[in-house]
């Protein structure tokens, strides 16, 4: 864990230094995740039973690889009660709060008598990938699959690594509707969604997170379907007063750091005696965490405490633009309102990051490694498609169709001038 005085020589040096260390992926990653998407592209459904067991030391067929809808019923069945009762609070927050992000279509007639416009229209498929392994992720599933059904797609395709699939994902896919279910996961995952592979039909668009080989195969994949984003190791920074428990603050920075060893937790505060603080029950909470090692490791690698007059706080969560921030002070609007770049924003000291994660209904799917400068947390319009409307009468046309032809002659392409010199000169013969 680093330590910062914004009041020391050379902090904006050191500072700008931490913020450009690298979190991200090895190159060997990429060229692996290239071979993986040509074997899929090439042989098919061949080749993800052949990866399948090369990687997940499970035997698959063509008849196994998808998840049949007695075994969704009888895993969603063997969840605990009150995990399903959670899974179905959890959706129904999702589902309310992606449905208010529902735009409008609009059509209007202008001054010149041309009818204009757009419409929105669902996109047709979806994949849904869902991280498999040691933890069982059902919102993965719920943050990923509801806004996309609540947006209309048609067909949600979910897939996740092969092996025992945890009751509470099954409960969570029952939920958001999904009946389609693959098992398989990685790059493969990834390219028998965008190329097709055996039974498993192409989709549009490929949305979830997944290790450093699904980022990277989802980066090659691109142009062939959408993505919803290239994940990266998660991050918040929480801007805290002394008025904070100590043991609050350290559990909220530990809630990421869990994640990934290379997951980055940052504080910054304005009490040097409440940072050491922290710090202390940051190493105390990290001796009783089952999560401990990673969390450790993001912590010592990629953790910091920032000292600074907490004035200064919004222009060092820009300069992060992390994927969450929270404000656990005395008037936390003063500050949170100012901020411009941030995956979510938590206000107030009882609104931790992890409630975001499961049941506030925002969604967790956010932009990482600075992208929040950019870029948006998935919504109900990763799912929508936007199409133009022009409508134009022989009168409006008559106003728009000379500028064409000036327009098309400048820019050198007199096949598109002629398409509209060939109606003004008709309604002229006419």
């Amino acid at each position: 864990m680093r330590r910062f005085n914004a009041s020391d020589a050379g902090f904006d040096q050191a500072f700008a230094a931490f913020l450009d260390e690298r979190r991200g992926q090895p190159e060997a990653v990429d060229a692996a995740a290239a071979d993986i998407i040509e074997q899929v592209k090439v042989r098919g459904i061949d080749a993800l039973l052949e990866l399948a067991l090369r990687f997940d030391k499970v035997e698959l067929t063509a008849e196994t690889l998808r998840v049949s809808a007695e075994e969704i019923e009888a895993g969603a069945a063997a969840c605990e009660p009150e995990v399903r009762a959670a899974i179905a609070f959890a959706a129904a927050r999702i589902r309310s709060y992606h449905a208010r992000q529902r735009p409008a279509d609009q059509r209007w007639t202008d001054d010149t008598g041309t009818t204009l416009g757009w419409r929105w229209g669902a996109l047709e498929a979806v994949g849904v990938y869902v991280p498999g392994g040691r933890a069982a992720y059902p919102s993965t599933v719920l943050m990923n699959a509801v806004p996309a059904q609540v947006a209309g797609v048609e067909r949600i395709a979910m897939v996740t690594p092969p092996g025992k699939l945890q009751p509470a994902v099954l409960a969570a896919a029952k939920e958001a509707g999904i009946t389609e279910i693959w098992r398989v996961g990685g790059a493969q995952a990834v390219a028998a969604l965008a190329y097709g592979a055996g039974p498993i039909r192409p989709v549009d668009k490929i949305v979830g997170p997944g290790n450093a080989f699904v980022t990277a195969a989802k980066r090659r994949v691109y142009g062939v379907v959408g993505i919803d984003a290239l994940a990266g190791p998660s991050e918040i920074v929480v801007v805290a007063d002394a008025r904070n428990d100590p043991d609050w603050i350290a559990a909220d920075l530990l809630s990421q750091a869990e994640h990934d060893p290379a997951a980055q937790s940052i504080l910054i505060t304005d009490d040097a005696g409440f940072a050491q603080a922290v710090a202390q029950a940051v190493e105390g909470q990290l001796k009783t965490l089952a999560t401990g090692k990673d969390a450790a490791a993001s912590w010592r690698d990629h953790g910091a405490v920032i000292l600074a007059p907490l004035d200064r706080a919004v222009a060092l969560v820009d300069a992060i633009a992390p994927e969450h921030v929270e404000f656990a002070m005395d008037d936390p609007h003063r500050l949170a309102d100012a901020v411009r770049h941030a995956g979510a924003i938590f206000i107030g000291r009882r609104t931790p990051e992890a409630i975001g994660d499961y049941v506030a209904g925002s969604n967790h799917v956010l932009p990482t490694s600075r992208a929040a400068r950019f870029s948006s947390g998935l919504s109900l319009y990763d799912f929508l498609k936007r199409t133009s409307i022009v409508e134009c009468t022989e009168a409006s046309f008559a106003i728009l169709g000379p500028h064409t032809v000036a327009l098309a002659e400048a820019e050198g392409l007199p096949a598109h001038a002629r398409s509209a010199a060939i109606r003004l000169n008709a309604r002229r013969d006419g």
